[in-house]
């Protein structure tokens, strides 16, 4: 299909241009037209997310969105009216599930002819995945960006009233809209943005040029989030950022990420997570911050991606192993409690097997809690997807396996110190294979499965470690004392 008028298609080269151009800061750009206000009513939406924590915060302004138009949120895809795919891009096969969930929709559309179908996110962001969506994907009506979540009003218009294919993708540094609305889809815990986009540019990501530049939002409107937050009786928030350490360089906060981590401690909320940070702009004032406040849990993700210094440095990490064992070493003097978790990509690119040995030593030296671990998946348009790789998949899936079993041994390794031990737990709610045992998770991020006396959702209760798995813990609520 050939571009129509009106459509805004994404831009690879045009994403990756970074500027000093200052960052425009709305507090009025929202607004929803009255004669728009009543498009949704008496039909549903069904939004489904995948990815990050940054995707799940846009699904909830996405959802508030779509109620302040009179949408109803449902849990029924056959029921629906609006159909919303909420994109990652970070991996091939996240993108495949995607493309084979909106094949197998398409069935939806003959007992509901208006019914349509939408995709916003990073996949939106990327030229072929836009291009294929046009050549294969014909039902897909609506298709949008990461900038411009606030045109979802406008882009639903032009789809339900003129019947129009609309796509609207902006390959742009990024602005700052605050005055989004947002349907926080939990009752205890809630994400906080504190930043947008990135500019690390590591070799073989993609998010620097579906997210944008990194853009600061000020401190004063997210310390405003969080006292609201308080107010309404959250017991947790996530600080997030594709790289929460750059906070305030471009806005020139003295101080930086340290700085907000205090003034988010003096809040009050109980308990304060982020995600994530980056080993290259991890400060000595960051960790005396955590170390200083009890209310700043000690469980930090930090990447490491890979043992082998030359391999970081082909992937455009910015630290070299050494450096990485320094930070880690300092973290865990300072806080001696604290839990790690981090990334680790096997196979990259000519990838020799003393080099993954290195990785595995990381493993051996950090005795991580938890390991996100991966084969190496090629993002079209970055550096790495031009690569020569002489390492065959069969070996690669070999070294994934090994890594997991060193992995899985070190996770039940750590969660053996917590037996016979007293933890403080945020509960979340009943269990999903048994609603007779509660779950929730400790400051250390480690999950808890209860027998509870009088927990309810959102408390933080003490509960005793009777046994210890790989990946969780079984307890008994204890009173307090």
């Amino acid at each position: 299909m050939k571009k129509q008028p009106g459509w805004a298609l994404p831009d690879l080269k045009a994403a990756q241009v970074r500027t000093t151009q200052t960052v425009n800061i709305s507090h009025e750009q929202f607004a929803i037209p009255s004669e728009w206000h009543h498009l949704g009513i008496g039909k549903r939406f069904y939004l489904r997310t995948y990815g990050c924590q940054a995707n799940e915060r846009d699904g909830e302004t996405l959802a508030g969105i779509l109620e302040l138009m009179g949408f109803t949120q449902s849990d029924d895809m056959e029921q629906s009216d609006l159909i919303l795919l909420n994109t990652c891009a970070v991996r091939k096969n996240a993108e495949e599930k995607v493309l084979g969930e909106l094949g197998s929709l398409k069935r939806l559309r003959k007992q509901n002819p208006n019914l349509i179908f939408g995709m916003c996110g990073c996949m939106a962001q990327e030229e072929d995945i836009v291009q294929l969506l046009l050549e294969k994907y014909p039902h897909v009506e609506l298709i949008f960006g990461t900038h411009n979540l606030h045109h979802l009003p406008k882009l639903l218009h032009q789809v339900m009233e003129k019947h129009e294919k609309t796509i609207e993708v902006f390959s742009k540094e990024g602005d700052i809209v605050e005055n989004l609305p947002a349907k926080r889809f939990g009752t205890h815990k809630a994400w906080v943005n504190i930043m947008y986009g990135c500019d690390k540019f590591c070799t073989y990501c993609i998010v620097p040029y579906t997210r944008g530049k990194e853009r600061s939002r000020t401190m004063e409107d997210i310390i405003d989030e969080l006292n609201t937050l308080k107010a309404q009786g959250y017991k947790e928030v996530t600080l997030l950022g594709q790289n929460v350490n750059s906070y305030g360089k471009d806005l020139h906060i003295e101080g930086g990420f340290a700085k907000l981590l205090t003034e988010t401690a003096k809040t009050g909320i109980p308990r304060i997570r982020f995600t994530t940070s980056h080993p290259w702009d991890f400060t000595q004032d960051m960790i005396d911050v955590i170390a200083k406040y009890d209310n700043i849990m000690p469980f930090i993700h930090l990447p490491v991606q890979s043992g082998d210094s030359d391999i970081l440095k082909i992937m455009g990490r910015r630290y070299t192993i050494e450096q990485y064992k320094n930070l880690f070493d300092a973290i865990k003097t300072k806080i001696p409690n604290c839990a790690f978790s981090t990334d680790i990509i096997v196979g990259f690119p000519n990838e020799t097997q003393t080099q993954f040995q290195h990785t595995l030593d990381i493993v051996d030296y950090c005795r991580f809690d938890n390991a996100y671990t991966f084969i190496y998946s090629p993002r079209e348009g970055t550096p790495a997807a031009n690569m020569q790789d002489n390492v065959d998949f069969q070996t690669k899936q070999e070294r994934l396996a090994q890594l997991n079993e060193k992995v899985n041994h070190y996770a039940w390794e750590n969660n053996q110190k917590y037996k016979d031990a007293i933890v403080s737990v945020l509960v979340d709610g009943p269990s999903k294979k048994n609603p007779n045992i509660y779950c929730g998770y400790t400051e250390t991020n480690k999950l808890v499965n209860f027998e509870r006396m009088d927990a309810k959702c959102g408390d933080i209760i003490q509960v005793k470690i009777v046994a210890c798995k790989t990946w969780s813990l079984d307890g008994i609520q204890v009173k307090e004392k």
